[in-house]
């Protein structure tokens, strides 16, 4: 499996990075409305990372973004099949997701024993409601009763979106410990795509914020961290899979051969 693309930047990206992935995000939006948030395509990522086999950005984009590979005015392009404002937005919306997609690789493909390895793999997501509860009270009661995502809970959303629509790609394999193994890594990040409703106990967004994430939900977190670990190592150690090669039934000697030349089997390719 290709993980890495060669002849890209290689420092991590930054705060100013993923502003802009979210402001293509954002105008994205304006001309497809279910195109999703940074923190769903990062778990998209991690998940088509781990999936069984390759799935190429030409197969991913449409399903993910709802966009086509080509863009407005090329050469063979569907303009109704892409958001994308122009050749210069999606070359940098391109640049930029091979750039984290290569990050992520390099992580899960790290021996690590720990998530305080700076090597390990921190999925970019944001504490939404502890976000919230820091702004000012005016602008608190802007936002009024909508309903927030729990932490994480976006990022595992976009994981199982990948599961969900590539569901063959993630059947369980014979192996029983594989399979119970790659029942016990879903079930952690399925865990995470419920809501949190623990009392919270600390504030993720800030260090100072109003507590808006419990405890139970940052060990959920971390369990859903290394559950990817554990599928990426499962696909990879169990590779493609492979479809099995049926034989064609041979004809009886009395029935018509299959070439279609009227004659019967046993006076024609059977003889």
């Amino acid at each position: 499996m290709t993980n890495e693309a060669p002849n890209l930047p290689t420092e991590p990206m930054d705060h100013d990075d993923f502003d802009a992935l979210d402001a293509i995000l954002d105008d994205l939006r304006t001309r497809g409305e279910e195109v999703p948030q940074w923190e769903f395509c990062e778990g998209a990522m991690a998940a088509l990372l781990c999936t069984r086999r390759l799935i190429l950005p030409s197969e991913f984009f449409p399903v993910l973004l709802g966009t086509g590979d080509s863009t407005p005015g090329a050469a063979g392009s569907d303009e109704e099949d892409t958001y994308f404002a122009d050749a210069a937005q999606r070359a940098q919306f391109m640049t930029l997701w091979t750039r984290r997609w290569n990050e992520v690789a390099a992580a899960l493909n790290s021996d690590v024993q720990t998530l305080d390895d700076e090597r390990s793999y921190h999925p970019e997501v944001m504490d939404v409601r502890g976000a919230v509860a820091s702004l000012p009270e005016e602008a608190r009661a802007e936002i009024g009763d909508q309903e927030l995502p729990a932490f994480g809970q976006v990022w595992a959303l976009g994981f199982m979106f990948v599961v969900e629509n590539w569901a063959e790609e993630w059947a369980a394999p014979r192996d029983k410990e594989a399979a119970a193994m790659l029942n016990d890594a879903l079930d952690a990040i399925v865990e995470l795509t419920e809501d949190d409703t623990d009392t919270p106990t600390v504030c993720m967004h800030s260090d100072d914020g109003p507590p808006s994430v419990s405890d139970a939900r940052l060990n959920n977190f971390g369990a859903a961290i290394w559950a990817v670990y554990d599928l990426r190592q499962i696909w990879q150690s169990l590779g493609p899979r492979v479809e099995s090669v049926r034989k064609a039934e041979t004809p009886g000697r009395n029935d018509l051969c299959p070439c279609g030349s009227g004659k019967k089997y046993k006076k024609c390719h059977g003889a």
